[in-house]
């Protein structure tokens, strides 16, 4: 067992991850080779055991630190704002208001009357349309505001926990 944080367990995943790729990469030149009929054929040193094995260990290894941090996310309660609440809710939660953020702000920065170009004139119609606001802008501002504060909060208390908590991987 081995003990580490959020954040140490994911620089694990890069690196593990990236001595994936190299031995993907190592298998993808070497698994074949080509050769002209008249000449000695210069061969790749692969060996198919060799490559296979070390890809499955490092995949076994990305298990083991991805489930670790799954059960931490679920297990451990963090305070944010008024209330404790578990890392993966913490993160569900991030992503649903960062959706509604993008919509909120597209809101935000329309004005309250503007006009429609419909490019090139068209017979049928010569007078100019608009589109108007359906929602009341100010409220919608302060609805992103709080939005905006309650995700800062959320990843003020996701950082704190990624770099101080430290839970066990069975590596």
């Amino acid at each position: 067992m081995v003990k580490m944080t959020s954040a140490v367990a994911n620089k694990q995943l890069k690196k593990l991850n990236e001595d994936k790729n190299f031995w993907r990469a190592k298998e993808e030149e070497g698994f074949t080779y080509v050769a002209a009929l008249d000449e000695e054929p210069v061969i790749p040193d692969y060996n198919y055991e060799e490559v296979a094995k070390k890809i499955s260990e490092i995949d076994d290894k990305i298990v083991k630190i991805k489930h670790a941090i799954n059960v931490a996310n679920c297990n451990n309660e963090i305070k944010v704002g008024d209330s404790m609440m578990t890392i993966d809710a913490i993160l569900v939660s991030m992503a649903q208001m960062n959706n509604r953020k993008v919509i909120l702000d597209r809101m935000r920065k329309k004005e309250p009357k503007s006009r429609i170009n419909s490019g090139l004139f068209s017979a049928r119609k010569t007078a100019p349309e608009y589109e108007y606001i359906n929602y009341d802008l100010d409220l919608i501002k302060k609805e992103y505001e709080e939005i905006d504060a309650k995700i800062s909060d959320m990843q003020i208390a996701l950082d704190k926990y990624n770099q101080t908590v430290e839970f066990e991987v069975d590596l």
